[in-house]
């Protein structure tokens, strides 16, 4: 039986290991373009290592369009949009999870079946609402949204403090303490992997979002990393080694995010009950 399961052990990892490599090809690809001359990128046989890399390919970048600018553009909308999704998930949570009140599973129910609702019906609606309040054009129809509740980070953060004992609601209630003071100096610390969870998805969903600044920027300078990329790519699409460079510079931010909070967010998953509770 130990043979069986190290040689089933060992085809896992090969197998993982051959799904790992096939699934950063494409970035190493990317990577490797990067730091070619425009002759070199379609060369057959693919040279992945090029014989003089051009890390001037990179400072080329910010010198061709204002990449600076839309970095601080998308650190803005996503430091503001990531907040919101964290403060109100875990206020709303905290509401469904540990406060006893008439109609709290029906309204759990119907912030469950929102999550059924494609985005795409209510991007009309919504866009009305945003241009009668003057906001199309600005920054605020990206970020605001996410400090009214998220259906899915609710959720989230809802089983997570769903595991935590009720107890430690009483004994914080018999020491005089209130409800919004229970949550944030009693619940939120012990609910750390889930708040690294949706802070996890809520930094994603913000800094990857391409159509919420498609629809509601227009000026160049407003533009966030996701459409300064689009313009970038429209204006010198036939420089690929350019191109390539300033997709590697876009996707930095979310690699070290990733390698830096990945403990996190598997712990805050599995232990939210996502994992196949």
């Amino acid at each position: 039986m130990k043979v069986r399961s190290r040689i089933y052990g060992l085809l896992l990892h090969i197998l993982l290991a051959l799904l790992g490599v096939t699934f950063l090809m494409p970035l190493a690809w990317v990577l490797s373009t990067s730091l070619k001359l425009p002759g070199e990128v379609f060369i057959t046989p693919i040279e992945w290592l090029p014989s003089s890399p051009r890390w001037q390919n990179y400072a080329e970048v910010f010198t061709r369009l204002p990449f600076a600018r839309f970095f601080l553009n998308s650190f803005i909308v996503t430091a503001l949009g990531t907040a919101g999704a964290v403060v109100s998930s875990t206020t709303v949570a905290y509401g469904l999870s540990r406060i006893k009140w008439p109609g709290r599973q029906i309204v759990f129910g119907l912030m469950l079946a929102t999550l059924m609702l494609p985005s795409i019906v209510t991007l009309i609606p919504v866009f009305i609402i945003f241009t009668m309040i003057n906001w199309v054009g600005t920054f605020y129809p990206l970020w605001v949204p996410a400090w009214l509740g998220i259906s899915f980070y609710i959720f989230l953060m809802r089983q997570f403090m769903a595991t935590l004992p009720i107890e430690l609601d009483e004994a914080a209630k018999m020491d005089g303490a209130g409800n919004f003071r229970i949550l944030w100096q009693v619940i939120a610390p012990l609910c750390g992997p889930g708040i690294a969870s949706v802070t996890i998805f809520a930094f994603l969903q913000h800094y990857n979002d391409f159509l919420g600044p498609l629809i509601y920027l227009s000026e160049n300078e407003m533009f966030t990393l996701p459409l300064g990329l689009l313009w970038f790519q429209g204006r010198f699409g036939n420089l690929w080694h350019l191109v390539m460079a300033a997709s590697m510079v876009t996707i930095l931010p979310i690699i070290a995010v990733f390698f830096l909070a990945q403990k996190h967010f598997i712990q805050g998953i599995q232990f939210s009950g996502l994992a196949g509770r």
